[in-house]
This record gives C-alpha cells, structure tokens and sequence, in this order.
C-alpha cells in the first residue's frame, strides 16, 4: 500500500475546498488497514478517515494521515421474507439503495439519493422521508483503535439518535467503520408517514418502494444541488431540538413557524424556515453561498477556503440566535 505525501483533496470533498494532507493512503482491505494502523512512523499523527467526504469541512490543510476507505462487497443472506446485508464501508450508499431496489430487498428506498459511503451512514445515523438507519441496521464492524482489534457492536451499542450515534461520542475517533450490517425486507412494505412525501405521490396509483424511491429523488432534486455541479455538504444545519414550552412562545409569536413533536415531547424545528426569515436564502459572501432553494445547504461557489465557509454558517448562526434565540449547530464534522 502506498502512503502518499501532501495529497490533494479537493476532489474528496463534496465542498470542493482545496486542502492538503500531509499524508494519504487508500484502504481497499482489512489487512491493508491493519498494516497501515501498525505503522509506528504514522502512529502519532492525526488521524481522518474519509469515506465520501460529504459530510465534513477542511478548514485548513490536514497535516496528519487522511485514511480513504475503499473497502467493496455486498454480502444477502435471506433469512424467510428477511434479506440480511453486509455491505462493506466503502460502497457508496446512493448506489446501494439503488441496487437493493433491483433485487427486490426493500427498506432503504426513502433515504435514496443522499450522497457519502455506507460507512458514514450508522455515524451519521442517516435519515429522510420518515426513515432513519436505525430502523433497519443490525449492527457495525470496525476497527477499534483503543483495543486495537476488529470489533462488532449492535444496533443498540451504536447508541444511535438523531443525525448522531456512539460514533460522534464516546468512539469519537476511536473507530473506523469497515461494515454495515442491515435488515431488510423482500416483501414491499412502503413507508409514506412523512406529509410532504405522501403529498408528493400521484393519486389514483399503487405505492410501490420504487414509487417512493422515484417520489423521494425528485423531492431531494428539486430542493437539494447536485455537489458534483454546486460544491455543497447537504444540510449544513441540524434541525434544532427544543422543549415544548419554549417552542410554544415561538409559536405564538410566530405562528408560521414549521415544526414537528418528537416521542419525548419535546419540538423539533425546521432549521431551514428559521434561516430563511433571517433573509439568507440566496445571500451571497466572499464566493460561499445559500442556496436559493434550500436555506440550510451552503454551497463553495468559487472553491473557497473552509473559513469562508465557516463565516458565513456563523453569521446565519448569529442572526438566527438573535431572532429565534434558538441556536443551530453545524452538522458537517470540522477538521
């Protein structure tokens, strides 16, 4: 395996921000990952594992080792209606709702078209259209750093919630996704609880997961810019979480405010609604921008640096706090 010095990785990034690091190396193996973990040289360096890299943002060149995973494999084992995969982290996950769709194993179809590696999606605990990961995963293989050793954990011991999981916590940087275990199903079961998407299918026909995947692609198309054209992370901002007696007030106060109760009682907002009342939907600054159809994505229209980037997320921040006096925290992880 080679080790390369002062990699590019403009392409490696869905943001297009033009940063270095000061090593690379491509993992297409778990006995590739072992060698290049034992490596005393590398041993001390900071350390970022990047599988699409869709959901970061290099605020600077890396001056450690970027490792790539570019691990490959699609394993079914039908298990009665039940299909149980063992994808590994470096198929894409866009391809893999895709593919599923065409064998027939059914589940993922609502989170087609969200871009980045499978192996990013139990971190993320990827959702979208009504569906989350954790309604299908079974478990996560990776390499833990602290034991040293390949390890399996559960659905249950990822710790997964929204947009986060144990990953993002306590195995912050501790562990490197190598598999992802999920639960699907061979017999069509289409999932259409969330409004905007069942308002959004034609009326008169059979749902089908096909249905709902063509339904949700062109939901996320008509709202969501295609990276490889408009450099974006997809949603730069989480919807933010707040108790019910503080999201009363702003409703009386707002009454168009967008939101949605969660199982614990508490209110989710729309990040999107609040940034755009703040007026920033299509604002412009130093070559970043929001996007004119969905004010929570930021896009690198000139391929700026990560601090223009950041300056203007901290500048929606700031005018949101002072409107709303709620805050909104970045989604994309900041290196």
């Amino acid at each position: 395996m080679i080790v390369q010095r002062n990699m590019a990785l403009t392409n490696l990034n869905t943001l297009g921000i033009a940063a270095k690091a000061s090593y690379f190396a491509e993992v297409t193996s778990l006995d590739a990952l072992a060698t290049l973990l034992a490596d005393t040289k590398l041993a001390s360096l900071p350390r970022l594992v990047l599988g699409g890299g869709s959901n970061i943002v290099l605020q600077q060149d890396f001056a450690g080792l970027v490792v790539k995973i570019a691990l490959r494999g699609v394993q079914c084992e039908a298990l009665g209606e039940s299909r149980l995969l063992r994808v590994a982290a470096g198929e894409n996950w866009d391809a893999l709702v895709k593919s599923c769709l065409q064998q027939g194993w059914y589940g993922l179809e609502n989170l087609i078209s969200i871009p980045g590696s499978v192996g990013a999606a139990p971190i993320q605990n990827i959702g979208a259209y009504g569906v989350e990961l954790s309604d299908v995963l079974v478990a996560v293989s990776g390499w833990d750093l602290r034991e040293n050793c390949l390890r399996r954990l559960s659905a249950s011991d990822c710790e997964l919630s929204y947009r986060s999981s144990i990953f993002k916590t306590h195995l912050l940087d501790q562990f490197i996704v190598t598999e992802v275990e999920l639960k699907l199903s061979h017999s069509p079961s289409p999932n259409i609880r969330y409004q905007a998407l069942a308002d959004a299918l034609p009326s008169g026909v059979d749902v089908t997961p096909e249905l709902v995947a063509e339904t949700v692609a062109r939901l996320r198309a008509s709202k969501l810019p295609d990276f490889r054209l408009e450099p974006n992370a997809g949603s730069f901002f989480k919807n933010p979480i707040i108790e019910a007696s503080n999201a009363a007030e702003l409703q009386a106060e707002h009454p168009q405010l967008v939101s949605w109760p969660m199982p614990d009682g508490r209110v989710k907002l729309a990040a999107a609604w609040l940034v755009d009342q703040c007026g920033w939907k299509g604002q412009r600054v130093d070559g970043v921008g929001v996007h004119p159809r969905q004010a929570i994505v930021l896009v690198n229209y000139e391929h700026c640096s990560g601090g223009n980037v950041l300056a203007l997320a901290a500048a929606i921040q700031e005018a949101v706090s002072q409107r709303f006096g709620v805050a909104l925290e970045i989604e994309p992880r900041i290196y």
